[in-house]
Order: C-alpha cells, then sequence, then structure tokens
C-alpha cells in the first residue's frame, strides 16, 4: 500500500510538471554528476527506466562523465544542458551480457560494467549467492554446521542455515577461508561429488552466473560498453587480515583486465562499498594501484568538489517504478538520498 501511494505522488510529480521544474533547478543552480549502480539486469522496469532516463538526462560512459565533472563550469561539448548520468553495474553478471546489452544496442547508450575476473575466468557463481542455491541444490535432510543443527525441511531453520552461510562467507578473513569454507559447505550438503552446482540452476540462476570474456569483447567492441575493476575476487576489503592480499586483489585485478582488454582500466568500485567495507588503508592501495577514480556505494550525488576515490552512487531498483524513479533523481521522494545518510544493510 506505501508503495502505491508513492507511485501516486509520484505520478502527480511528473505529470503537474513538478519533476521538470526541479530538474531544471538542479541544472542550473546545483550542477552535479548522478552515478546510478545496477547489478542484476533481469525484469521489465529497466527498458523503462532507460527510457526515461535517455530523454531527460545525459547519459554517458563513466569515464566521460568524470573527466567532464573536473572541468569547471560543467557543460557539455554539445551544449546539451541536462544533468549528466552514468550507468553503472557492478560484478558482471551474465544477464547484464543478455538483458542490459541487448537494451544499451536498442537504446544506444553507454554503459560501465565493474568486472572481478577471477570469476570470468572460474565461471563459478559468485560467492553471496552460493549460500542460497547450496542449501536448494542440498541433498541431505540435516547439516551440522559450526556446531549448530539445521533441519532443511524446516523452513526456519533453513533460512536461518543460508544466513550462517552467508554470515561467513562476508566476513571471511582472506579469500582462501572463504573457499575453504564453501568446500566444507559443499561436502556436508553432499554437493563435493557434483561436477559443477551450476548443473542444478534454474534459467534464472545462470542469468546471475558470470559473464565470459567472449562477451566481454564482444560488449565492448560494440562501443557502448566500458569496464572498471571490482578486484580479483570481491572480498570486503575492510575485513582482509593481510595487507598483501588486499594489494593483490586490488592491483591484479586491474593488470589482469588490462591485459585481456588491452587498454588501461581507470575506474575502480569498492566491493559492498559503504564507507565501514573501505577503510583509509584501502582508499591509499587503490591510489597506488594507478586508478583515477573509485565510486563507491554512499548514496549521493557527486560534484567536482567530491573526492575522486569516494565517489558516491544512488542504487538502480529494477523494482521501482520509473514515475518514482523520476522524482527521486530530483530529489521530489528519497530526499535522504542528497544527505548521504547510508542504508545499514548489505548491498550488493
Amino acid at each position: 500500500m506505501r508503495e502505491r501511494i508513492r507511485l501516486v505522488v509520484a505520478a502527480c510529480f511528473y505529470y503537474t510538471g513538478l519533476v521538470g521544474l526541479a530538474h531544471w533547478w538542479w541544472c542550473r543552480f546545483h550542477p552535479h554528476l548522478i552515478i546510478l549502480n545496477y547489478h542484476r539486469a533481469t525484469g521489465n522496469n529497466l527498458r523503462l527506466q532507460l527510457r526515461y532516463l535517455q530523454r531527460h538526462y545525459r547519459i554517458q560512459h563513466l569515464e566521460q562523465a568524470l573527466e567532464e565533472l573536473a572541468s569547471s563550469p560543467q557543460t557539455s561539448m554539445s551544449g546539451d544542458l541536462r544533468l549528466p548520468l552514468a550507468l553503472t553495474f557492478d560484478d558482471g553478471y551474465r544477464d547484464n551480457y543478455s538483458y542490459a546489452f541487448a537494451l544499451a544496442r536498442e537504446l544506444q547508450i553507454p554503459l560501465t560494467i565493474f568486472l572481478i575476473p577471477g570469476y570470468i575466468e572460474s565461471g563459478a557463481c559468485f560467492w553471496w549467492l552460493a549460500s542460497e542455491q547450496f542449501v536448494r541444490a542440498s541433498r541431505v535432510d540435516k547439516v551440522i554446521i559450526e556446531e549448530q543443527t539445521y533441519r532443511l525441511g524446516v523452513p526456519t531453520e533453513r533460512q536461518a542455515l543460508i544466513k550462517a552461510i552467508d554470515t561467513h562467507l562476508r566476513y571471511a578473513k582472506s579469500v582462501a577461508e572463504r573457499q575453504q569454507f564453501l568446500a566444507t559447505i559443499r561436502k556436508e550438503l553432499a554437493l563435493d561429488t557434483l561436477d559443477t552446482v551450476s548443473d542444478l540452476l534454474t534459467q534464472t540462476d545462470k542469468d546471475a552466473l558470470p559473464m565470459t570474456w567472449e562477451q566481454v569483447h564482444e560488449m565492448e567492441q560494440s562501443g557502448l560498453v566500458s569496464y572498471g575493476a571490482h578486484t580479483m575476487h570481491h572480498p570486503v576489503l575492510a575485513y582482509l587480515a593481510d595487507t598483501q592480499e588486499l594489494r593483490q586483489e586490488v592491483m591484479e585485478c586491474r593488470r589482469v583486465l588490462e591485459d585481456r582488454l588491452g587498454h588501461p582500466v581507470r575506474t575502480f568500485a569498492y566491493p559492498i562499498g559503504k564507507q565501514e567495507h573501505i577503510g583509509d588503508e584501502v582508499v591509499s592501495i587503490v591510489q597506488e594501484a594507478g586508478y583515477q577514480w573509485a565510486v563507491t556505494t554512499i548514496e549521493d550525488v557527486n560534484t567536482d568538489q567530491t573526492d575522486h576515490f569516494l565517489l558516491r552512487r544512488l542504487p538502480g531498483d529494477l523494482d521501482q517504478h520509473w514515475l518514482i524513479m523520476a522524482s527521486e533523481l530530483v530529489g521530489l521522494l528519497g530526499l535522504s538520498r542528497f544527505r548521504s545518510k547510508d542504508r545499514a544493510k548489505f548491498s550488493r
């Protein structure tokens, strides 16, 4: 009911011209760059959202938008006075290729995708999806994890198991620890005899697997898709115990991507990306690695005063009606987004 009310209010804002007036006010008096942060690409709302954004914003590749942001005053070479906006997708899900890329070609709009080379190489499901997929594919009725017994036939215990696995994976102090725990879970759930868990995935699950290098190259060759780095294996950087491993995740990612793509990679996205997941040491290492910009998931817009290594992004919500998005982007709904009030939950 609350969402219906928000939709009605947003429709009133849009069709009475308030959204357009607010957009003009932001352009005229407070120019800024909006970076939207998506992950998955499936769902009918993405098409409608992109069509709206294409009409009312100046959509650019992220690097182009950031270079323009550094200029003063903020203007476009074409004289287009609409607010600039960059569309980013984190992780490199396969549906970024099958859905987002198809829309990019249809609408001729640019995208920037932050890639995780280790997952492209392995083709394994991303660790933050493993808990639910492993439990669903389990071949046992009961399991003991860290001295706690879970009965998979009891819905509450099943969900508790998923949460326990996910929590352990998130707070792992090294990639090796995370991989060892995943191997243990596979054994306990009687999945270790399978060649690959992907054989048990639904089509929706398979859309959540990583893209292939072939798909990466095809997208880039179109001129519509550019890439940034997102670490080698997507650990939460602030939780890594070994500084050398932290450096490896940040620096090796750039090296591998540059080798594969054949050109410099200048942008970086922090995994999960809130302040508590980054830390001062991580920012210094990102700078040392040679990146020019780094994006967070701290919810705000960017001006020419924003730290180049703590750039803000607003969440792209595939469940959100485009009318609500239209109002939120100009501050008529969800005003807290323009005040850097971070959400407490983890964000992928």
